[in-house]
């Protein structure tokens, strides 16, 4: 496992992060037990992650920390997440000190590492400031959490709207963001601002089924050559990112995804989630592997550097 620092934080991570909700739920949508879900974790910090991402929606909270339960607390970096809304009612100052002091007690813990709002759209972001801070603030205050975190709701805002104002605005100590081979649109404009203002970042969306469904994705990347946001030779591509897969490449699209956002300046962990002991090995060994070559970046970026929005949504499956 590799190490980094989470931006001004100064926390010491490693660069893969356990993600404890997504399709699988560790296991748990596919049928898995909360006993494998524990099996799971552990063997997550058994191979060097140190860093575990949860929240109250997932209803993981209280596997995560039964997991870390005998685990010495400062050697673990938890996350979790705060939602602001639930079926169109908005949360109250009250309502989100309740969920934290829930999410403690679930978790087992006295305090978070990074108490995170949850999937947040502009509006919810100006209520959040204008609403929310003195109460978060005295939270901080009392050790319920250590640092200040922001996710954004990925498929509603592919352009980061909410996390560009939060990386200017220097109030959040980490941001959630979706970055991936073909939606790296927080290349461009997101991460300069992170990294200058010392944000650390934790990326979702490094891979989902587009990238482990072939046929999906070359029925996308068909419907995009066809409206003319990549080249015309993509039209009859059966598998269009395969030339990243070769001896001295990728050893897959997935494993070329991870390595994808690992090494783009301005990620600071990548996160990923699974219900399988072998997938989290598979992905863990990717994300630790060097940065693909600077060739097969250029043709990537070549083709595919304008589109945005793909791998947000499950295709299904």
């Amino acid at each position: 496992m590799e190490y980094t620092t989470l931006g001004r934080t100064g926390l010491r991570v490693s660069v893969a992060g356990l993600g404890c909700g997504g399709f699988s739920r560790l296991g748990l949508s596919t049928g898995g037990s909360a006993a494998d879900a524990v099996k799971l974790i552990r063997l997550a910090i058994d191979s060097g992650i140190t860093l575990i991402d949860t929240a109250a929606q997932y209803g993981t909270e209280a596997i995560v920390g039964e997991a870390i339960r005998d685990v010495p607390r400062d050697t673990m970096v938890v996350t979790t997440k705060c939602l602001l809304a639930e079926k169109g009612v908005q949360i109250t100052a009250e309502g989100l000190a309740a969920s934290l002091d829930a999410s403690l007690k679930a978790l087992g813990t006295d305090y978070v590492d990074v108490f995170q709002l949850h999937g947040i759209s502009m509006p919810q972001y100006e209520f959040a400031m204008a609403e929310l801070m003195p109460t978060l603030a005295r939270a901080q205050e009392a050790g319920k959490f250590r640092f200040l975190g922001v996710t954004e709701a990925a498929s509603r805002d592919p352009d980061h709207a909410m996390l560009l104002c939060a990386a200017a605005d220097g109030m959040w100590d980490v941001g959630m963001v979706a970055f991936n081979m073909l939606h790296r649109t927080a290349s461009d404009r997101l991460f300069p601002l992170t990294i200058d203002g010392g944000m650390g970042t934790l990326v979702m969306h490094a891979v989902r089924s587009i990238f482990a469904r072939p046929d999906f994705l070359a029925a996308s990347i068909r419907d995009l050559a066809a409206s003319g946001k990549v080249p015309a030779e993509l039209l009859d591509a059966a598998r269009p990112l395969d030339f990243l897969v070769h001896p001295a490449g990728a050893e897959s699209v997935t494993d070329a995804a991870y390595r994808f956002a690992r090494h783009t300046p301005g990620v600071s962990v990548v996160l990923f989630g699974t219900g399988s002991a072998d997938h989290l090995r598979a992905n863990v060994a990717s994300i630790c592997r060097p940065p693909l070559p600077a060739e097969d970046i250029a043709r990537l970026l070549t083709l595919f550097g304008q589109v945005s929005g793909l791998g947000l949504e499950n295709p299904g499956g």
